[in-house]
């Protein structure tokens, strides 16, 4: 069964989807309304009275004019106005006592002010008060200060005032509507955004884990299938090794995709991330794959903030896996970690001499090395000449740095070798990552 108020609100959508049958609706209530107050006399007395008179066809005529002419109002609402003022206007000339062909001028003048902006209500207002009231003052047998001239006055200003309310009030929630989806939208982007920064921060710890612990997976299996059959000590050695390794990646593994659980999910992950306080056991694992490295600075204390600890240690970590993947075997390497003043400079270098991929005559690729897509010369920069190289070590590296605010060169030592300097602020920046600047060019003669 329907109910009155729902009924109400099917009605009210049918003429919001059909304007110009609302419009022929109320052009005929106002023209009954009109005809009805043309048989009213205002009379001397106490107020009008009714059956007294009739009106006139010329009457009649203006008023199907006029009330024929709103049918229009929404689409030619200055014409319509123009229209229905002028026939109120002859009315007042040519009829005494006139019929109140007014009436549709001020829902004219109402639709024209709803429409417009306020100096244009002004203007028209003023323009149709003012001749419409002139034409009852003037052309009328009642006195000029009687009430039905007055009421003309007096009508044509609310149906402006009214008009220009309705506009504004419109206006203003429109203003609010579009303000509310601008800020969905906005909090949608940011969305957006933070899921394609946590996807890559996720991205680039996985690339440092697998990196590093199966390349050092690699070279221990390697080196235990080489000397299996006549040194079987030194193979169980490296296997031992193997089996280190690939229980760390797996550790770092489960720390990592645990941030991806939801807080619904039974267990979280409770090992710290890694940092500078387990260097020596990071540089522990280059040595046991037959990578010398030597620590010439770790200033360590006071502890960096968890994010920049975990920067620089990853830094280091995948600086060492490139030498040990690229360098060639009678490579070593060197890590010193300085704080100068506000910052921590991380430094790795090397003395290798690589690969073709690291050769003189490649250094004159096309694209930056440090993205991994060139042919650039060093140690690191072989992404595309090394079979086993993934391409975006260098590029994982400066993304993490800049995040913070800091910055990181890669490229080349003169004399042969590479070099791999960054430099973080104590302080973690919690902002978007900047773009590297030119000095973070890699393959940069230093």
């Amino acid at each position: 069964m329907t109910t009155l108020p729902s009924g109400f609100a099917r009605a009210r959508r049918w003429l919001r989807d059909h304007p110009l049958a609302f419009d022929a609706a109320l052009a005929f209530c106002v023209l009954i309304a009109m005809i009805c107050g043309s048989f009213a006399d205002p009379g001397k007395g106490h107020g009008p009275t009714f059956g007294t008179r009739t009106p006139e066809a010329f009457s009649v005529l203006l008023m199907v004019l006029a009330a024929s002419a709103l049918v229009l109002r929404r689409r030619h609402s200055m014409p319509v106005l123009a229209v229905t003022g002028g026939l109120a206007a002859v009315e007042y000339i040519f009829i005494d006592p006139p019929a109140p062909v007014v009436m549709s001028t001020v829902i004219a003048l109402y639709t024209v002010a709803s429409r417009t902006d306020r100096p244009t209500t002004w203007r028209v207002g003023l323009l149709t008060m003012g001749i419409l009231t002139v034409a009852a003052m003037v052309f009328g047998s009642t006195p000029w200060y009687s009430q039905e001239n007055l009421g003309v006055f007096a009508w044509t200003g609310m149906a402006s005032a009214a008009g220009d309310a309705v506009r504004s009030r419109r206006a203003f929630v429109d203003a609010i509507r579009e303000r509310a989806e601008r800020a969905e939208r906005t909090r949608e982007e940011e969305a957006r955004r933070r899921v394609a920064e946590e996807r890559l921060r996720i991205a680039r710890d996985l690339h440092d884990v697998v990196a590093h612990h199966i390349a050092l997976v690699n070279v221990q299996a390697g080196v235990a299938a080489h000397v299996m059959d006549k040194r079987p000590d030194q193979a169980k050695e490296a296997l031992a090794h193997v089996r280190d390794a690939s229980r760390s990646a797996l550790n770092e593994l489960r720390v990592t995709v645990g941030l991806l659980r939801q807080s619904g999910d039974p267990e979280a992950p409770t090992e710290p991330a890694p940092g500078l306080a387990v260097l020596d056991e990071l540089v522990a694992t280059f040595r046991n794959a037959g990578l010398p490295v030597e620590v010439v600075g770790a200033d360590r204390a006071p502890r960096l903030p968890a994010a920049v600890d975990l920067a620089a240690y990853r830094v280091i970590q995948e600086a060492l896996t490139n030498v040990r993947k690229h360098a060639g075997a009678d490579a070593r390497a060197e890590v010193s970690v300085v704080r100068v003043g506000t910052t921590a400079e991380i430094t790795v270098l090397d003395n290798g001499r690589g690969s073709a991929a690291r050769s003189p005559g490649a250094a004159s690729g096309g694209s930056d090395p440090a993205d991994g897509t060139g042919t650039g010369t060093g140690t690191q920069a072989g992404g595309t000449g090394s079979p086993d190289g993934g391409g975006h070590g260098l590029l994982g590296m400066r993304e993490r740095v800049t995040a913070l605010g800091g910055a990181l060169t890669a490229g080349p030592r003169y004399g042969g070798g590479f070099r791999v300097h960054a430099i973080l602020p104590v302080e973690a920046r919690t902002g978007e990552p900047e773009p590297p600047g030119p000095a973070a060019v890699t393959g940069e003669r230093r």
